[in-house]
């Protein structure tokens, strides 16, 4: 009868020690969470170094795309009107 009453008492705890531990953890998990966003890994550096790349890749191939561009209208010109100075 005893067992009986004192698994009685502890079924209802079993709530509170879950709600405990989520309250005693709640730092912990603030405190990794924080760390996590202050700090970089090695692949997110990777991927950060790549998509900068990728980025100057595309910066210098938009101005070497304008520059011949600007070649041929140059060049277009001259053809029209001869070279500058004759």
């Amino acid at each position: 009868m005893k067992r009986l009453l004192v698994l009685a008492l502890l079924l209802p705890l079993g709530g509170c020690v879950s709600t405990a531990s989520h309250i005693v953890m709640a730092p912990v998990h603030a405190a990794s969470w924080t760390v996590d966003k202050m700090t970089t890994s090695q692949s997110e550096a990777d991927r950060n170094r790549g998509r900068r790349e990728r980025k100057d890749e595309e910066r210098e191939r938009k101005q070497a795309k304008k520059d011949a561009k600007r070649q041929r209208a140059l060049e277009r010109q001259q053809e029209r009107y001869g070279e500058p100075g004759q």
